[in-house]
């Protein structure tokens, strides 16, 4: 039965005090593994575009793959799995010519998820939780598309915030546990995604719990707008986020250093999810599900992580790897929140007690 949504929240914290939990992997990987038509995506729709690779409109073309995978990655023993709606919004539809289908999607792909969650508690009594999957768009808010006019912007704040708004909507109508905020590059984007998730908050007088999931774009830490793992924690933590967290980006052996620092400052639970190793000369991820394993059990032995899954190229396998990884591993206990002004640029700032 689904819990409301702060009840969820209250037994998501409850679990992860007993132990490091799981959450799913890629949802690319496996689709690309089925080595799909552009019919299968296209299905009875009448879309003028070539819909091959459109992944978010399988939820309703083939809503028979996005099943099959996500109780795959429930049998390898994830107790979250995320809608398969990275790009159901109205800006990346519209690449498809399939604006019109985005609630739709949200709909369609909460209710698989909830489905699946729901199945596989009702045979174990162990809860399994629906988080509702944001991704970043392609536009982004602090950057200019045009080298020749750094000023211009592709979209403003306000529309950023109204294209959220609908998708959240719609992943909570259909039956989503949280909003997860994830892939995060730039920071303003995910402002208006929270912006979007505290009006939907307000219009429904009712608690919307949120995962945020920041994304490093290089070496240095930072993400794509600039900010470092601790600005972008000071930039996001009066959102009271459930998890916060990394993903994609880099494999687990790279990421790291850049879990230490978050796993030291946050006062949520810390919910990361790394590509499995980084892509070949072909783009293929040849990372092995122990290798990650490996990795993973070295973040539970150090005390880093509260949740754990996987982003590009992981598999049910990688995640099976993780799972058996962390077992009996104790919890991370989240950092003490002590009252003190936190303030952010690209770099964090720390007001004297």
């Amino acid at each position: 039965m689904t819990l409301h949504r702060s009840e969820a929240a209250a037994a998501l914290r409850d679990q992860a005090k007993q132990r490091i939990l799981i959450t799913d992997g890629a949802f690319g990987t496996m689709i690309q593994s089925y080595k799909l038509q552009e019919a299968d995506y296209r299905g009875s729709y009448d879309l003028t575009s070539d819909q091959k690779g459109n992944n978010d409109l399988l939820v309703l073309t083939r809503p028979d793959v996005i099943d099959e995978i996500t109780r795959a990655y429930l049998d390898a023993g994830s107790d979250i799995v995320s809608t398969n709606t990275f790009n159901a919004n109205t800006i990346s539809q519209g690449d498809y010519d399939a604006v019109h289908l985005v609630r739709d999607m949200n709909l369609a792909a909460a209710r698989i998820a909830r489905k699946a969650a729901d199945d596989y508690a009702a045979r174990d009594g162990r809860p399994r939780f629906v988080a509702g999957a944001i991704g970043p768009t392609n536009k982004t808010l602090s950057l200019s598309p045009d080298v020749n006019d750094p000023g211009y912007r592709a979209t403003d704040f306000d529309t950023m915030r109204d294209v959220y708004q609908d998708q959240v909507a719609g992943l909570l109508d259909g039956g989503c546990d949280f909003i997860l905020i994830e892939t995060i590059f730039d920071t303003l984007n995910a402002k208006a995604a929270i912006m979007a998730v505290l009006d939907e908050q307000v219009k429904r007088g009712s608690e919307i719990p949120m995962m945020i999931s920041m994304t490093i774009t290089d070496m240095s830490g930072r993400n794509l707008s600039g900010h470092s793992v601790e600005a972008f924690w000071h930039a996001v933590r009066h959102a009271h986020p459930l998890t916060i967290g990394l993903n994609c980006a880099f494999g687990a052996d790279l990421l790291r250093p850049h879990v230490q620092v978050l796993s030291g400052i946050a006062d949520a639970l810390v919910m990361i999810y790394p590509n499995a190793g980084l892509p070949n000369d072909l783009g293929q991820y040849d990372e092995l599900p122990e290798t990650t394993g490996g990795f993973i059990r070295d973040w539970a032995d150090q005390g880093l992580v509260n949740i754990v899954g996987g982003c590009c190229g992981s598999t049910p396998g990688h995640i099976a790897a993780m799972a058996a990884a962390v077992a009996g591993k104790p919890a991370r206990e989240p950092h003490a929140h002590d009252h003190r002004t936190r303030l952010a640029g690209l770099d964090p700032m720390i007001m004297a007690a």
